[in-house]
């Protein structure tokens, strides 16, 4: 289980985890791993600075945007981008 947690602060909000949730959502659907994931949004994960972060299995990854999203998840789920 590859566990996903978006930060849903007001920065990383505002500077595009809207966006990239809707970005995860559909990568996990198209691939097939929507029951292979625990997905959850935190209020603030303290980086705001860095964001939008989005931490997958306990490792954070800063400055994502949407094109970004489809190698994070690959890389975690042992796919190719």
């Amino acid at each position: 289980m590859v566990k996903v947690t978006i930060c849903m602060g007001s920065s990383c909000f505002s500077r595009g985890n809207n966006r990239n949730l809707d970005a995860v959502r559909a990568w996990l659907t198209v691939h097939g791993h929507t029951a292979d994931v625990e997905l959850k949004g935190c209020r603030c994960g303290g980086k705001c600075g860095e964001g939008p972060n989005i931490w997958i299995d306990g490792v954070c990854h800063s400055e994502v945007t949407p094109q970004s999203v489809p190698e994070l998840l690959a890389a975690a789920f042992g796919e190719e981008a």
